[in-house]
C-alpha cells in the first residue's frame, strides 16, 4: 500500500460549512441537505450547508487581522477564517434561503482531506442556531432538505438510508445526546475547533479513515496495536467510530 506521505498532495482550496441548529419536540435537530444524485461533489449525500470560498469572499480580509496576531502563520489563518466565515454565511443564504451573521458563527472543526484525493479542500466547520424562516432550496444544487436529530440521521445512514459523508457523520456523532441547541452552542463555543487531517487505509472490512491521537495514525504497521484510538470504519454499515480506546 502507499503510504499517505509518499503521495504528493494535490492543492488544496478553502471551503466552509454550517451546522443549523433548532429546538425540536424531542430535542435538538439540524438541517441537512441533499445533494442531487448524479452531478456535482457529494452526488447523492446529505450534507450541511456549505460550499467553496470565493474570491470575493476573500476581499478586505488583511485589514481586519488585529494587531496582536503578530506570528505570519496564525495571520494566515485567521484571514482564511474570515474569508470561511463570508462564504458559510452566503452559501447558507444562497441554498436554504436563511440570512446567518458570519460572526455569529462558532468553528468547531477544519477538516484536510488524505493526500492523494481528487479536488481537495480545507473545510471550516461551523454551527449556529437557525433564524426563523421559510427554507427556499437552491435549485440544481440542492434537492430535498430535512431536520433531523442527530440520533435519527445515524440511525437512517446505519440502515442505508441516508448516505452521510465521513466529516458530516463524525459531526453529528458529537452532536448526539445534547439537551438543547443552545446547549450545543454552548459546549462549541467552550471547546474550541478540532482539527481532523485524515489519513485512509484499507482494513478488514474496506477503507478506515485516521485522526491524530491513533496509535496507527503515523505507522500503518500499528493499526492492531494497542493504544489510542481515533479511526472510523467506513467499509460497510453501519460505520464503526473508535475512539480514546472505546469502541
Amino acid at each position: 500500500m502507499t503510504r499517505d506521505e509518499d503521495t504528493t498532495p494535490a492543492p488544496i482550496g478553502v471551503a466552509a460549512t454550517v451546522v443549523l441548529l433548532r429546538d425540536g419536540a424531542e430535542g435538538p435537530e439540524v438541517l441537512l441537505l441533499e445533494r442531487p444524485h448524479h452531478r456535482g461533489s457529494f452526488a447523492g449525500a446529505w450534507v450541511f450547508p456549505g460550499g467553496g470560498v470565493d474570491p470575493e469572499d476573500r476581499l478586505a480580509t488583511d485589514a481586519v487581522v488585529p494587531a496582536s496576531v503578530g506570528d505570519p502563520v496564525a495571520q494566515a489563518e485567521v484571514v482564511e477564517q474570515l474569508a470561511a466565515r463570508r462564504a458559510a454565511a452566503r452559501e447558507v443564504r444562497e441554498e436554504t434561503g436563511l440570512a446567518v451573521a458570519p460572526d455569529s458563527l462558532v468553528a468547531t472543526a477544519v477538516w484536510i482531506p488524505p493526500a492523494g484525493t481528487g479536488k481537495r479542500l480545507r473545510t471550516w466547520f461551523y454551527l449556529t442556531t437557525a433564524p426563523a424562516g421559510p427554507i427556499v432550496l437552491a435549485e440544481h444544487e440542492v434537492i430535498d432538505y430535512a431536520w433531523l436529530r442527530p440520533e435519527a440521521a445515524l440511525e437512517l445512514h446505519a440502515s442505508a438510508s441516508l448516505t452521510l459523508i465521513a466529516p458530516t457523520w463524525v459531526t453529528l456523532h458529537g452532536l448526539c445526546g445534547s439537551g438543547s441547541a443552545a446547549e450545543i452552542v454552548a459546549r462549541a463555543t467552550e471547546r474550541g475547533r478540532a482539527r481532523y487531517e485524515t489519513r485512509m487505509r484499507a482494513g478488514d472490512r474496506g477503507p478506515v479513515l485516521f485522526w491524530a491521537g491513533d496509535v496507527a495514525y503515523d505507522d500503518e504497521a500499528l493499526v492492531e496495536q494497542v493504544g489510542g484510538r481515533h479511526r472510523l470504519e467506513i467499509g460497510e454499515v453501519p460505520w464503526v467510530y473508535r475512539t480514546n480506546g472505546v469502541d
